[in-house]
């Protein structure tokens, strides 16, 4: 099946990661999918202990062309991605709706803004100015160190960026200094929800 970017360019990938090269140190095919399967198990684990019911969003995707090989089966032949997403996951915690961008960077000290788009910045505002809670978890994949930044820092980090000469990058420092650490154990693998509870409630 081929997929197609809104643009009509079409989705390439190789195995699970797009080849990566010295020039492109940030994965851009299936970016983050070892945090996304962590934080999956994380909430798979939440839900069966019933904590909270947090899920990740689906990739929105608009069908173009389908095959029918016989009158009892149906092939998906061409699809497009239709739109940008907003954020990664979303859900409810203590009665609260929690939404969230997950991402990874292999820079050993900071995370390009160009990982975030402005949609994002703009969602995740918009959650907080309507009582709920949002934020970013980054892993630094060199230390293999997980933080959760409230999405307020990011959308500050941002603003400073589109100035002109502002800083491009959100610095791991800043992720020491105003974020928090979230623990990994062995279940949940990455046991954000403590940072949440301790930072929220």
């Amino acid at each position: 099946m081929t997929f197609f970017y809104p643009n009509g360019q079409p989705y390439k990938e190789s195995g699970n990661r797009r080849q990566q090269t010295a020039a492109d140190s940030v994965v851009y095919g299936h970016r983050g999918m070892t945090l996304e399967e962590d934080l999956n198990a994380a909430n798979q684990y939440y839900r069966d202990a019933d904590r909270a019911v947090i899920y990740k969003k689906p990739t929105p995707v608009q069908i173009v062309h389908v095959d029918y090989p016989k009158r009892s089966a149906a092939k998906i032949t061409e699809a497009y991605f239709r739109k940008a997403s907003t954020t990664d996951y979303n859900g409810v915690y203590k009665g609260k709706y929690i939404d969230f961008e997950a991402k990874e960077t292999t820079h050993a000290n900071y995370i390009p803004l160009k990982n975030f788009h402005s949609h994002q910045i703009e969602h995740m505002e918009r959650i907080k100015r309507h009582g709920g809670i949002g934020f970013i978890i980054v892993r630094f994949t060199q230390a293999d160190e997980v933080y959760l930044l409230d999405a307020g820092i990011l959308a500050e980090c941002w603003k400073v960026s589109q100035r002109k000469g502002g800083r491009k990058s959100v610095p791991k420092a800043l992720f020491q200094k105003k974020g928090f650490l979230v623990p990994q154990n062995y279940a949940p693998r990455i046991d954000y929800l403590r940072v949440v509870n301790d930072v929220y409630f």
